[in-house]
């Protein structure tokens, strides 16, 4: 089936499907049912079954899943069977603590990473091994290393500036932490990541919660 026909919904929860699977392969889980599964997920059962018949379907009558091969499956349905090389453009606090998060090397994400910033202070200085360079030498190190995922992490006011660069030089994937949303080419894919609007939803949910338990 075309890609393009799958909901947004359902890739949403895709990475969910994978993380959760990780935790039953680590608890050497070898085969769940979806009713099982929804427990841990918190979705019903036919929502699974719904998800994953967008993509073939994985699991039995009687059996269930096996949990090994749907880990797997769906692994490469995300591109995770596939590694990528990335950069991260702004050396501040966020940018050296993706830098810092193992669990990308797991996925695929970090064969060949660079760290860049315009603060000569930062110059040289190594997260995590990785030794942050000067933008000035960001064209080169893209066509070098076949880079293809920025990620973004600068103030508002300079993101899309930079991100025409990076646009410029060949990079088709850009993970936007910056406070603006980007606009793109067609053949350029762009995730914006609004950190504040994630704890602008956390604080609506926990409003109503205290307003319904003080209303009893």
């Amino acid at each position: 089936m075309d890609a393009k026909e799958i909901s947004k919904a359902v890739i949403k929860r895709l990475p969910r499907y994978y993380r959760y699977l990780g935790e039953l392969m680590e608890e050497k889980v070898e085969r769940i049912s979806s009713n099982d599964l929804s427990k841990k997920m918190h979705v019903t059962a036919s929502q699974i079954r719904q998800d994953l018949n967008n993509f073939g379907g994985f699991g039995q009558q009687g059996y269930g899943y096996n949990v090994k091969y749907l880990y797997h499956e769906i692994g490469k349905i995300l591109g995770l069977d596939k590694t990528y090389n990335l950069i991260i453009i702004g050396a501040g606090n966020l940018g050296q603590a993706i830098a810092n998060y193992a669990n990308f090397e797991r996925r695929g994400f970090v064969a060949k990473v660079g760290i860049f910033d315009i603060n000569p202070v930062l110059e040289g200085i190594s997260v995590r091994g990785i030794e942050i360079r000067m933008i000035n030498s960001l064209p080169e190190f893209i066509r070098e290393n076949q880079v293809e995922i920025a990620i973004l992490t600068l103030p508002k006011n300079k993101a899309k500036e930079m991100a025409k660069v990076l646009i410029d030089n060949g990079i088709k994937a850009i993970w936007n932490f910056a406070h603006t949303d980007l606009d793109a080419p067609e053949d350029v894919i762009v995730e914006n990541v609004h950190l504040s609007e994630s704890l602008m939803a956390l604080s609506y949910n926990l409003s109503q919660y205290r307003n319904e338990h003080t209303e009893k």
